[in-house]
Parts: structure tokens; C-alpha cells; sequence
């Protein structure tokens, strides 16, 4: 058996158990080991999967009685993490939150199917801001998730554990859910890649809701190849869910190695963007900007009227869903319940409803202002107004402009509890992200550099719907012009 290091790609993997060079109980043991060692530091995962050694057992068998010959798996031996919000069938499901602590789901996510149906092995169910809340992990009544390039600062969020896990290596391949940029911040401060798809390109059926009409699945990985490989299994129609688009399945990894001329393709880079962002930022996205133009892209800088909308009418619009889709925690449908015996009907719910976290409960309170009687046409009416225009802002952009792009974060990775205790502040290091989900288009990050060694940058690129197979071309060519590290030990 060759000694293969835990920062291998999911694709060489694959090929590398097909042909019995790698034992896939070792790896995946591995991988536990490794969790089992480092986790207790950085928090990534929620609940382990230790059942993750006899799926691999299993697989191993699977091997011997083939020969290698049935190679249809893509995913064959693959440990992969999984968000916390999204349904594993017999395995724990919190959303981070105390009121689902007990959950275990009884069927999986249409997008969990699809990996265990090409082999992939679910490692366990990682940390997350609360229902999604958030964009650094902290909000998690399981712990603040560190970030494996300095402990002591932020993994971004939501999806901040499934991040950390393919830094840290306790992961091959992850899922996180996207509302407002929730896997691409993360994926910016952990110097991993990031993928949130076309609204309704990934089934959206076993993801526990915040936010319905923004959020999706997203994918994350340590290279381009892997990302292509994941939405190549998980994309596709699902009659589970009215939401996804009737697109069939896609090869979107094999079509990476073909030859793309991107001379005569445009990008436009927004920017009242670059110049909020900080100047580090700044600096690392103009030296970005330089390699799109090795790659042949012409670069021109544009101004998005309605850029300043953006966060109001994000944070409007997912307040009130949020409100709305939480209701139905209230201790008799949903979620923890308590003994009501000599209880009154509202201290019960009063009482059940407390265990939801700061956050959570800030959220769910202004959004119900918001769809509050008098308010719902001057607030909720108005954001959609916004989103709407801001839609047909960047669609219009997409009629010159093959790829917009931003800095994924205007920041770089801050301190643990630097901006907890000021919403505002936090609130806006969404801008660049908020901009995708709004309009339901597809976007990407991808590391572009790792300042003073321990706070990694990245660079979003977004497209036009179902251009996904564009964005990860450029990620890819981009990718192979100027790698940067993905890992802390690699």
C-alpha cells in the first residue's frame, strides 16, 4: 500500500482505491485520527461519524470482489463533511442549536443521496452559526470553530466548520448551505474553494430552512478539480423539490482539461467594492486582477447604482423568512419540548423558544417586525423592490461581461469576538457575497494569497445563471497560474 498524505485530492484518491493502492478503512481511519487529535482545538465538527470506518470497510470488500473494474463511483471512498443544517439520515442534525440538539433525521438530503450513491463516505456533521446566522461561527451553541491558520481568529461563516475541516485536513471534500455567502466567506478566510450554484441547479430538499429564497447547497473543496467533481454528482433535477431547475446531470469535471481561450472575454470588477475593501484586500485582489489578464480576460472597472441597497435589502428579506420558517419551532411541531405539566400555554412557548441563541432570536424578532401588520409594504415590498433591481443590474452587466469580480471578503480574517457584540459591523462584511444571492446567480472563491502566512484572501467570481461550467474554467486556469496553499501542513 503506498503511504498517501491526507491533503490529497478527491479525484486522485478515487483513482488510487480503485486500483487498491490505498486502502480506504486506513484512510478514512486516518482522517478520524486526525479529528480525534486537532478538533478539540480548532471545532469543525458537531458529531463524528465513527460508523465512517465500517462504510469503508465495506467499500474495501467492494474492491476486492470487482477488481477495479466498475469504475461509475466518482466518489468512491471519499470522507466528506457534511453542514450541520442539512439531513443525514440516523445521524445527529442541530443546525448548532440547542433546540435540535436530540434531532437525528430519518432520511437523508436529496444532495447527501447522490454522494453515498457514488460511494462517498460522511465523516460527521460540522459547526455552523446557528440556522445559518451568522458569518463566523460564532453563534454556535456547540463552541466558537476556530481557524486552523491562527486559532485565535475567526473560519467565517456560516459554514465555518466545513471550511476548517479541509484546512485542518479532517476532511476531503465538504457541504455547506450559501444564504448570503455562506460558504465563500468561510472559504476566503480558510484559503479553501467554494462554490455557490445557480439558485435551483442543487435540490434544496433536506436542508432545514432559514431563509428560503436565498439559500442553496454549497460545495467546498482544496481544489477546482474536486469542485467540479462534487457538482458533477450532487447538480441536477429533483422532483423532491419545485424549486430546482429541469437540468439533467453534467459533466463539469472532465470538461477542466479542455482548452479555453479566454482572449476577448471581459471582466468587470465593481468598484465602489475595491475601494471599501481593506487595503490588503485590495492589494492581493489587484494582483488577481493581473493573472485574469495573463489568462487573456480584458478588465474594466464598473459602478453598480444600486450596490448600496444590497445589504438592506439582503438582510430585510432573510429576516422575515427566517422569521417565518422558525415559527414552527415552538416545542409541539418542531424542535426541543419541555415538560408542560401546570404550564400556561404562552410561558411553555416562551419557554421552549428561549432556547434559541442570541443571534437567532435578534433575527427572528425584526423579521417579524417586518412582516408585521403597517410594515410589510414599507419594508418587506420595498427589499424585494431592491433585489429586483439589483437582479436586473447585473444581468444587464452579463450582456458585456462574461465574469464579474470582487474580493470575497472586504476584510481579512479578525479576531475571535472583535465584531460579536456589534451586528452592524458584522453585517457588513457580507456586501460582496449578498450580491449572488440576490440574484440567483453562481460564484466561486478561490484563494488568492495568505497574508503574514495566517490570514488568507480570496477572490469571488461570479457569472450569469448556469455559467457554472465557465467560473470553474477561469478558477481552474487561475488555479494552475497561481496556486496558493489550501492547508495548514501540507
Amino acid at each position: 500500500m503506498i503511504v498517501m498524505r491526507l491533503d490529497i485530492d478527491a479525484y486522485e484518491l478515487v483513482e488510487r482505491i480503485n486500483d487498491r493502492s490505498i486502502s480506504t478503512e486506513d484512510f478514512t481511519a486516518r482522517i478520524l485520527e486526525r479529528i480525534d487529535r486537532y478538533d478539540g482545538r480548532i471545532n469543525a465538527y458537531i458529531t463524528v461519524n465513527h460508523d465512517a470506518l465500517d462504510h469503508a470497510r465495506s467499500i474495501d470488500k467492494r474492491i476486492s470482489e470487482y477488481d477495479g473494474k466498475d469504475r461509475s463511483m466518482l466518489l468512491l471512498g471519499v470522507p466528506i463533511a457534511i453542514k450541520d443544517n442539512i439531513s443525514t439520515e440516523g445521524l445527529r442534525t442541530t443546525c448548532a442549536s440547542n433546540i435540535l440538539k436530540d434531532y437525528v433525521p430519518v432520511y437523508d438530503a436529496t444532495v447527501v443521496s447522490r454522494l453515498k450513491r457514488h460511494g462517498a463516505i460522511i465523516i460527521g456533521k460540522t459547526n455552523m452559526d446557528e440556522f445559518g446566522m451568522g458569518s463566523t461561527t460564532e453563534f454556535s451553541a456547540f463552541g466558537v470553530t476556530r481557524n486552523p491558520w491562527d486559532v485565535d481568529r475567526v473560519a467565517g461563516g456560516s459554514s465555518g466548520g466545513s471550511a476548517a475541516s479541509l484546512a485542518a485536513l479532517e476532511s476531503v471534500l465538504a457541504l455547506g448551505s450559501d444564504t448570503g455567502g455562506s460558504v465563500r466567506c468561510p472559504a476566503s478566510f480558510c484559503s479553501v474553494v467554494a462554490l455557490k450554484p445557480t439558485y435551483g441547479l442543487l435540490s434544496r430538499y433536506g436542508l432545514i430552512s432559514y431563509a428560503n429564497s436565498l439559500e442553496c447547497i454549497g460545495l467546498m473543496s482544496r481544489s477546482v478539480k474536486d469542485l467540479a467533481l462534487l457538482l458533477s454528482v450532487t447538480a441536477g433535477h429533483d422532483t423532491m423539490d419545485d424549486t430546482t431547475l429541469a437540468v439533467g446531470s453534467k459533466d463539469y469535471h472532465s470538461k477542466l482539461n479542455s482548452v479555453e481561450e479566454f482572449r476577448g472575454m471581459k471582466v468587470a470588477v465593481i468598484k465602489d467594492i475595491v475601494d471599501n475593501s481593506d487595503p490588503v484586500v485590495s492589494r492581493e485582489f489587484n494582483s488577481a486582477l493581473y493573472t485574469l489578464q495573463h489568462l487573456g480576460f480584458t478588465v474594466d472597472y464598473v459602478d453598480l447604482k444600486y450596490l448600496r441597497y444590497a445589504l438592506p435589502a439582503y438582510y430585510t428579506i432573510a429576516m422575515a423568512e427566517a422569521s417565518s420558517n422558525l415559527a414552527r419551532y415552538d416545542g409541539v411541531r418542531y424542535g426541543h419540548t419541555i415538560q408542560p405539566d401546570g404550564m400556561l400555554w404562552n410561558g411553555f412557548y416562551s419557554m421552549v423558544r428561549s432556547e434559541f441563541g442570541d443571534e437567532v432570536k435578534r433575527r427572528i424578532m425584526l423579521g417579524t417586525y417586518i412582516l408585521s401588520s403597517g410594515y410589510y409594504g414599507r419594508y418587506y415590498m420595498k427589499a424585494q423592490m431592491a433585489r429586483r433591481l439589483i437582479m436586473d443590474e447585473l444581468l444587464s452587466i452579463f450582456k458585456d461581461y462574461a465574469i464579474i469580480a470582487t474580493p470575497t471578503m472586504p476584510v481579512p480574517p479578525f479576531k475571535i469576538g472583535e465584531r460579536v457584540d456589534d451586528p452592524l459591523k458584522l453585517y457588513t462584511i457580507d456586501l460582496c457575497t449578498v450580491l449572488a444571492n440576490l440574484a440567483g446567480i453562481p460564484a466561486i472563491s478561490i484563494p488568492i494569497a495568505i497574508h503574514d502566512g495566517s490570514m488568507p484572501i480570496g477572490l469571488q467570481m461570479m457569472s450569469k445563471h448556469l455559467n457554472e461550467e465557465l467560473l470553474l474554467r477561469v478558477a481552474y486556469a487561475f488555479e494552475s497560474t497561481k496556486y496558493v496553499r489550501r492547508c495548514i501542513d501540507a
